[in-house]
């Protein structure tokens, strides 16, 4: 619920991961993070598994969603490592998960270790929503549409352009085309240098419907 009324653009807050991935976050951070989500009414608050159950535990009775990241930030390591994380993650409070692709099985055209990879994150997610972050930055316009078609078929709930730590940004050239591969029914999240209102707004009239941005106050703020 948004209890500020001076709000610019109340009504994209619901489609903002708040974001928090840095290395040296600290507690104080991660408090504040879960306050702003709170007063500004966004999605979720996404954070590192480590803060977890802390940001659970600060959002508990609230309608936030406990966002976090799965094999972040390079997709590399092993599908059964991507898994057991998935759980631990929901066992300390996450409802929902953002998975890093392997990009390296991707580009060697192993499409069933992609496609496995992905699955057992599903599995393992149990029913809670799951985001494949592509590294759009990394990929052709070929690799995003056979990388999109994967996590499809792999039950996903999401494709996500980037992990913000690699090359790139998100654009809306890809979201485009990413919302046209996966069609309406699957969800589309832009993330990666989304930082004011004017490049949220132009990325969820091609198609995105989550933003996921360390930069949610100002964009909704204008």
């Amino acid at each position: 619920m948004v209890t500020n009324p001076d709000l610019a653009h109340p009504d994209i807050a619901k489609l903002i991961d708040h974001t928090l991935l840095a290395p040296d976050a600290t507690r104080e951070r991660i408090a504040r993070l879960c306050q702003e989500t709170r007063e500004y009414g966004f999605a979720s608050v996404c954070v590192n598994p480590g803060w977890v159950k802390i940001a659970a535990q600060l959002l508990e009775g609230s309608e936030v969603k406990v966002c976090t990241v799965i094999g972040f930030p390079l997709g590399a390591t092993t599908t059964l490592t991507k898994a057991m994380e998935t759980r631990d993650a929901l066992a300390n409070g996450a409802d929902e998960v953002d998975m890093v692709l392997n990009v390296g099985a991707l580009k060697s055209g192993d499409e069933d270790w992609v496609r496995e990879d992905i699955a057992s994150v599903v599995k393992a997610a149990n029913g809670r929503v799951v985001k494949v972050i592509l590294e759009t930055g990394l990929l052709t316009d070929e690799e995003k549409v056979k990388a999109s078609l994967l996590a499809k078929e792999a039950g996903a709930s999401f494709v996500k352009t980037c992990t913000g730590f690699g090359p790139g940004a998100a654009t809306v050239e890809d979201i485009a085309l990413l919302r046209k591969t996966v069609g309406e029914k699957m969800g589309v999240k832009a993330s990666g240098g989304v930082k004011d209102y004017e490049t949220a707004r132009r990325m969820i009239e091609a198609g995105a419907n989550r933003i996921g941005t360390s930069s949610g106050v100002a964009i909704v703020k204008g």
